[in-house]
């Protein structure tokens, strides 16, 4: 696949909170990043206000056209601590609003969704004409965080009908059909019949933030296809955030793709939330090529690892390398990869390629 103006390789992020973003953290990602940055000055709301590194502008600066955006929305039991909604029919709401803002995107001609093979195909071909990215729609796959939303499965197949095409069962703590990230435990029997449903439809199934049980579980039973969109390794961050080798193996096995992610508590394990500072840590991208570097080893091959940055998934800059500024600055990867003796096929099967043969593999 060719590359941009700026001789950049083309690049798929296969997780980004984009509605999120805009619909909970009130930010316009039409605007330039230094405008949105600055609209957040002595906001305290949350903890990464004015340390954004996601919107239109830098994607586009970065060469990536294509990525899986997700729609989010928590049901939060009596008793636990994380912000969440208190109904079901509230979290598919909210979805629904994250969903509007997506169709507005599309009318300003920002974003295209993209839900087959066809569609796929065609956007890639107008992405990569030659011409400069500066106003073009950015590709987008819509997954859904956490299945707390679907307040059963009738909700799926609506879901399914207007675009959705990956499903997480779970996300952080409790979640009505799978525990998740800090948490032990199976899939909730509801899972079960969700799952039989994803399979008949061919969605795919994000393996990311469930349980080592539930893990386990959706391994054996679940039959179409599945990836882990966002996923780094246990072996050089021992927590149940990772995944084990014994994990990854099957997910090779199972012709899946794993997305590493750039948060900086699952790069290294020295960093606490809210406590540590990347640049004391001297925490950077190349890092992510150490938990790429040990997938690799194990399947004997580049061909099961991408790029699923979860940039501003709830973090900004605080909580990311500190040699990256932007999304934009992805495109970094290239020679950090490349100083690793990675092949330039191998680079471009990691920037793009991996993530476009599965889709072309999966999607209908």
């Amino acid at each position: 696949m060719q590359r941009d103006n700026l001789n950049q390789r083309f690049l798929v992020d296969a997780h980004l909170d984009l509605a999120m973003n805009a619909m909970e953290w009130n930010r316009d990602l039409t605007q330039p990043l230094d405008a949105i940055r600055q609209r957040e000055l002595f906001k305290p709301d949350k903890a990464d206000r004015g340390n954004g590194t996601v919107c239109f502008p830098e994607l586009r600066k970065g060469n990536i056209g294509l990525v899986v955006a997700t729609q989010l929305s928590r049901v939060s039991p009596v008793g636990s601590k994380l912000p969440g909604w208190h109904s079901p029919q509230q979290a598919w709401a909210m979805t629904q609003a994250q969903l509007l803002w997506y169709k507005e995107m599309e009318k300003l001609g920002e974003m295209k969704m993209i839900q087959d093979k066809s569609e796929l195909e065609e956007h890639l071909n107008y992405w990569n004409d030659g011409s400069p990215n500066t106003h073009k729609a950015i590709g987008y796959i819509l997954s859904l965080e956490g299945a707390d939303s679907l307040v059963n499965v009738d909700y799926l197949h609506e879901a399914h009908a207007y675009g959705l095409r990956a499903v997480g069962l779970s996300h952080f703590g409790p979640g009505r059909y799978a525990s998740g990230t800090k948490m032990t435990g199976r899939l909730e029997p509801a899972a079960h019949e969700l799952l039989k449903e994803m399979g008949r439809l061919n969605m795919i199934l994000d393996v990311t933030h469930l349980t080592d049980e539930g893990f386990e579980e959706v391994m054996d039973i679940y039959e179409g296809p599945l990836w882990a969109s966002h996923h780094n390794v246990r072996k050089i961050v021992p927590n149940q955030r990772q995944l084990t080798d014994e994990q990854i193996k099957k997910l090779v096995a199972r012709g899946a793709v794993i997305g590493g992610m750039l948060d900086c508590w699952a790069l290294d394990i020295r960093f606490i939330d809210a406590v540590s500072d990347p640049w004391q840590l001297d925490i950077k991208m190349q890092q992510l090529v150490d938990h790429w570097d040990h997938i690799c080893q194990i399947a004997g091959n580049a061909q099961n690892i991408g790029i699923g940055s979860d940039l501003d998934g709830i973090f900004g800059t605080e909580q990311s390398p500190w040699d990256l500024n932007s999304i934009a600055d992805l495109q970094r990867l290239d020679d950090i990869l490349s100083g690793k003796g990675y092949s330039d096929a191998d680079i471009d099967r990691i920037f793009h390629g991996n993530w476009l043969s599965f889709l072309r593999n999966n999607l209908s």
